[in-house]
Formats: structure tokens, sequence, C-alpha cells
């Protein structure tokens, strides 16, 4: 299966913040992967440091927060958010073109 042919969404499950002031620092993140046949998916978190200027919670965007989500894992390593779905890629290839099996020969 193509890689191109594969649609990589990114969406936030939950934010953990401080409910003084809406300091939002930890983002729960899940990434899902489709190519028309199969589906995989992945999930994480990623810690945030205090910025200087807050953004007030409830002014927050879901596409502001996947943008912090990328920039931190990137930050961590380079390329991470690439390697996420790289992996989701192979979890589909290996879908359509498995190099793995269960069972036994005697049954039908």
């Amino acid at each position: 299966m193509a890689e191109s042919s594969t649609t990589f969404t990114w969406a936030i499950a939950t934010l953990d913040r401080e409910t003084l002031d809406g300091f939002v620092f930890t983002a729960h993140y899940t990434v899902s992967a489709e190519d028309g046949t199969y589906t995989s998916g992945a999930y994480g978190s990623i810690g945030f440091e205090r910025p200087d200027n807050l953004v007030p919670y409830d002014e927050l965007t879901q596409d502001e927060v996947i943008g912090w989500v990328k920039e931190a894992l990137n930050s961590e390593s380079e390329g991470r958010t690439e390697e996420i779905e790289e992996a989701l890629q192979s979890q589909l290839n290996e879908k359509h073109v498995p190099t793995k099996a269960s069972g036994t020969p005697w049954a039908s």
C-alpha cells in the first residue's frame, strides 16, 4: 500500500490543566491512520513547560494544541511525529501483506 494514500489524523483526547490559571501542563493525543481498507492508531501524552504568556484555556483550539504537541515531540527527538506516522504506516502495511500468522496446519 502506497504511503501517499494513507490519511493521518491527529486529535487531542484530553488536557490536564491547573484550575487557578488554566495552564495546560499535559496533552493526551491520538493519531489515527486510515488507508481506505484498514485503520491503525496510537495514543500518547506529552508535558509542557509553563510559557511566558498563557493562552486562556477557554480560547484554546484543538489545532493550536496539536501544533504544541507536534512541536514538543519534535523537540524531544528530531522527527518524532514522522516516526509515529511511519510506525502506523508499517502496521497498515502488515495488515495488507502479513508477515506472521497463527494457527495449526490440521485445522481448517
